[in-house]
């Protein structure tokens, strides 16, 4: 067993735990697109290294040491994401596919001083939080735009779904976090929405796109 593939694994159990979901076997090779004996396998020998709790037929559950082993490979994704972005000028659309390479990297030095060199970020480029050395995260909460009432004005903290085609399509309307947002109409068919915003001007924005763009009411 890799220890790549080990944090790669533990990993995708963080984002579930996330979810506040009872984890299954099948819910884990969804997120990493791999066959049910691969993550079976798997499972049973993150299970004897002590870092989750298996049993057949019940929910996977990580232990404390599990939570944190997965938690700092999340923070090292999130801090080199945040660098990329912040220092060397990458797109938020761009960062994901270099952090996946650099959070496997295993100085705990070169994070420590990249946290201090960005002034210890709270928030990736998506607005995902950022674990701290000990692998305690911050709960914010915010609610999605299309929970949020017309005539409200919102600014855009985070995303719930951070895919490269929807960054994309945020890039064309102009949309960034602390993008401030009026909601001037809702079609109540499919809740999508119309928008005022300085850079973008009068805009639409579909259901779908609503439903992950987290934000905080004003």
């Amino acid at each position: 067993m890799s220890s790549k593939t080990q944090e790669n694994y533990l990993k995708a159990l963080y984002y579930l735990h996330s979810k506040s979901v009872d984890i299954a076997v099948s819910d884990v090779a969804g997120v990493l697109d791999v066959s049910t004996p691969t993550v079976n396998d798997m499972v049973k020998k993150l299970h004897k290294a002590g870092l989750l709790t298996y049993e057949k037929y019940k929910p996977i559950k990580l232990t404390d040491e599990g939570l944190r082993s997965a938690a700092l490979v999340v923070r090292r994704h999130r801090l080199a994401e945040i660098f990329l972005s912040q220092i060397m000028g990458f797109g938020w659309e761009e960062v994901h596919d270099i952090a996946e390479e650099m959070e496997h990297i295993k100085s705990t030095a070169l994070f420590d001083r990249m946290d201090d060199l960005l002034g210890y970020p709270t928030a990736d480029p998506h607005g995902s939080p950022i674990p701290d050395k000990d692998g305690n995260i911050r709960v914010v909460s915010f609610i999605t735009l299309s929970e949020a009432s017309i005539g409200s004005t919102v600014i855009l903290r985070g995303l719930k779904d951070s895919n490269k085609e929807l960054l994309l399509f945020l890039n064309r309307k102009q949309i960034q976090l602390g993008t401030k947002l009026v909601i001037v109409d809702i079609e109540e068919y499919d809740r999508s929405m119309y928008l005022n915003y300085t850079a973008g001007g009068k805009q639409h924005l579909s259901g779908q796109v609503c439903a992950n763009l987290l934000v905080e009411v004003v």
